[in-house]
C-alpha cells in the first residue's frame, strides 16, 4: 500500500489542480519513496522535486510533457495503461485547451510546492525543445525548413531502429493485426501505387519523399520514374544511397526541394503521404493549386495526412507536440482538406479511412523503440527518446479512442481519361 503521509498525497493533490479534477486514477509513488493513489492504478514516479517544480511554472500539457522528457517523472509499469488513464481525467478528457489555474489553485500549488521543498526558479527546458523553428514567419520556406530539420534529422540510424527494415514513416495497411509492421508498410506502398493508377513509363512526384520507400517500390515494381522532394538534407542522403544500392538511379531522384519551389511538371501522378500534415491550414488552398498544376490532365493525386476528428480546436503552439515534435504542423479535419482539394479544380474519386491502422502501426513503433531503448539512447538522447516514446503512444490513445483520424484522399486532374466507374483496380 505505502505510507500514507510523506511528499506523494501532497503530489496527488497538485497534478488534481493542474489536470483539473479530484479524482486521479493514477497511483503516485514520490522520491521519498511513498505513495498515494489507488494501489491497482498504474504508477507514476515523481523522481525529483524539479518535476513539481515544472508543474508549478507551467501547470498545463506543457508541464508535464518538460517533466517526461527531462526524466523527472516517469512510468512505472506498462506505458500505454499509464497515458490511457492519465487522458481519461480532466482538462485531457474534455479534449479542450488547458484552463489556466485559478488564483486559488495557484496559491495551493505553490504551498504544496514550500512544503515538500520544490519551490525555487523555473528549470530550463530540456534541450530537445524546439525554438529556433518558431522565429520568422509561419510557413515561410525558411522556417519550414527548419521545423523539418528538427523533426527527421535526428540520425537516420535512429529511425531505422523505430522503423525497421521499410523506413516507412505513416501508417501502414494491416489486413489483420498480426500482419507485421513490414508487411504492412508494403501493402500501404502498393495500395498508393494502385490507386494512383501506375503504369511503366509514367513519371511521378512524391512529395516529402521521406527516405525514398515509396519511390523505390514505384520505381521497383511500376517501371515508372519518380522524382522525390523532401527538406531533410540526412533523409535526402539514405534515400539517394539506398536508390544506388537497388540499382534505380536512372529512374528515381531525390531532391533536397520545397514543394513549391517543383516547377518542371507535367507528372502523371503525385503521391503526398504524410506530409501534408506540415501544410497548415492557411496555405492548405496553396498546397492543393500547386500539386494540381503539376498534374497532367487525367492525372492523380493521392494525398494521405493526418486529421483532426474532434471538432474544431485551435491550435495550441505550446502544448508537447508543436514544441517538441511537430513545430508548426498542423492537424486539419477532413472537410477541411477535401474543400481544399475541390477549390484547387481536382475531382475526389475515393476517400478511405485508415484510423485504426495507425493505432496498430505506432504500437508496432513503440515497441521497436522499447526493444531498441539502450542503442537509441546511444544515437541520440536519453530525452529525444522519451519525446518519441511520449509522442507515439499518446498519439496511439489518440487514434484509438477516434480523436485523430488518418484518410487517403484520391483525386484527380479534369480532362485526359475518364476514372474507372468502380474502383476494383485498386481494392
Amino acid at each position: 500500500m505505502g505510507r500514507k503521509t510523506g511528499v506523494a498525497p501532497q503530489l496527488a493533490e497538485a497534478l488534481g489542480i493542474v489536470l483539473g479534477t479530484e479524482e486521479i486514477p493514477l497511483r503516485l509513488r514520490a522520491w521519498d519513496g511513498s505513495e498515494a493513489g489507488p494501489p491497482d492504478a498504474p504508477v507514476i514516479e515523481f523522481r525529483s522535486r524539479r518535476g513539481l517544480r515544472r508543474m508549478l511554472w507551467s501547470p498545463n500539457q506543457l508541464g508535464l510533457s518538460r517533466a517526461y522528457v527531462a526524466g523527472d517523472i516517469d512510468a512505472a509499469g506498462d506505458l500505454f495503461e499509464s497515458f490511457a488513464a492519465l487522458s481519461s481525467v480532466g482538462k485531457f478528457a474534455e479534449l479542450k485547451a488547458f484552463r489556466p489555474p485559478t488564483i486559488g489553485e495557484r496559491i495551493k500549488l505553490v504551498r504544496t510546492a514550500v512544503r515538500v521543498g520544490a519551490l525555487g526558479f523555473p528549470p530550463k527546458p530540456p534541450p530537445e525543445e524546439m525554438n529556433v523553428a518558431r522565429v520568422g514567419r509561419k510557413h515561410s520556406k525558411e522556417r519550414d525548413a527548419a521545423a523539418i530539420s528538427h523533426h527527421y534529422d535526428v540520425g537516420n540510424e535512429f529511425y531505422a531502429l523505430v522503423l525497421g527494415p521499410s523506413m516507412v514513416y505513416s501508417c501502414a495497411v494491416w489486413e489483420d493485426p498480426g500482419t507485421g509492421l513490414d508487411a504492412a508498410q508494403e501493402a500501404k506502398l502498393d495500395l498508393v501505387c494502385r490507386k494512383l493508377g501506375l503504369r511503366p513509363g509514367m513519371r511521378v512526384l512524391d512529395v516529402g519523399c521521406g527516405w525514398g520507400s515509396f519511390a523505390l517500390h514505384a520505381a521497383g515494381n511500376y517501371g515508372v520514374d519518380v522524382v522525390g522532394v523532401t527538406l531533410s538534407k540526412e533523409q535526402a542522403e539514405l534515400a539517394r544511397q539506398r536508390v544506388s544500392d537497388a540499382g534505380l538511379s536512372e529512374h528515381v531522384q531525390i531532391r533536397v526541394q520545397d514543394y513549391r519551389d517543383v516547377h518542371d511538371g507535367p507528372f502523371d501522378a503525385i503521391s503526398s503521404i504524410g506530409m501534408a500534415e506540415h501544410v497548415g491550414r492557411a496555405e492548405i488552398r496553396n498546397y492543393a493549386s500547386h500539386l494540381n498544376s503539376l498534374l497532367s490532365p487525367g492525372g492523380r493525386l493521392l494525398n494521405h495526412a493526418i486529421s483532426w476528428n474532434a471538432g474544431e480546436m485551435p491550435p495550441d503552439p505550446d502544448s508537447f507536440i508543436p514544441r517538441y515534435v511537430f513545430p508548426d504542423g498542423e492537424m486539419l479535419s477532413l472537410n477541411v482538406m477535401i474543400e481544399a482539394l475541390e477549390s484547387a479544380g481536382l475531382e475526389v474519386l475515393d476517400v478511405e479511412a485508415l484510423r485504426r491502422h495507425y493505432g496498430l502501426t505506432l504500437r508496432a513503433w513503440v515497441d521497436n523503440l522499447e526493444k531498441n531503448w539502450d542503442e537509441a539512447v546511444r544515437r541520440t538522447s536519453d530525452g529525444r527518446a522519451r519525446v518519441w516514446r511520449l509522442y507515439m503512444a499518446s498519439s496511439a490513445l489518440g487514434f484509438e479512442r477516434g480523436l485523430n483520424g488518418v484518410n487517403q484522399v484520391l483525386v484527380q486532374r479534369p480532362g485526359g481519361s475518364e476514372p474507372p466507374l468502380r474502383r476494383r483496380e485498386w481494392m
